[in-house]
């Protein structure tokens, strides 16, 4: 369709919300290559200012492991993998506690950040603590 005024011929831009979810992907599929398995995708907690968890997988060992996924076109502003602050590990330790709390036994737990960007994909693992 190039040919008929459309400038991009290959399509629209993909929306954040796709770039998102193909991230995700591509970071479930890293750690499923690497042994992990999905327990949960997407786990909200109930409520206004609660926490989204992107991926819960359980490695090997038994370890429940909490992963956000983030993604940037750019290095720019230290890349994907700083922008998980301060309020965001909150966030994400809320709602680790909100999903722990529906476990009968409480596992081995770790937080996980993958990060894709220009240089590719960065697995950081236990990248920040519960505290």
């Amino acid at each position: 369709m190039g040919f008929l005024g459309n400038k991009n011929a290959a399509g629209p831009k993909p929306t954040t919300r796709l770039r998102g979810q193909q991230a995700e992907d591509a970071a479930l599929a890293h750690l499923q290559a690497a042994g992990l398995k999905l327990v949960q995708r997407n786990y909200r907690t109930p409520g206004r200012g609660g926490g989204e968890i992107d991926l819960i997988l359980r490695d090997a060992d038994g370890t429940l492991v909490f992963v956000e996924v983030r993604s940037r076109a750019s290095a720019g502003f230290g890349g994907a993998a700083a922008s998980v602050g301060a309020l965001k590990r909150r966030r994400l330790v809320f709602a680790a506690r909100h999903y722990l709390m529906r476990l009968p036994t409480l596992p081995p737990c770790r937080f996980d950040v993958v990060a894709l960007g220009p240089q590719g994909l960065q697995w950081l693992r236990a990248a920040f603590d519960a505290q």
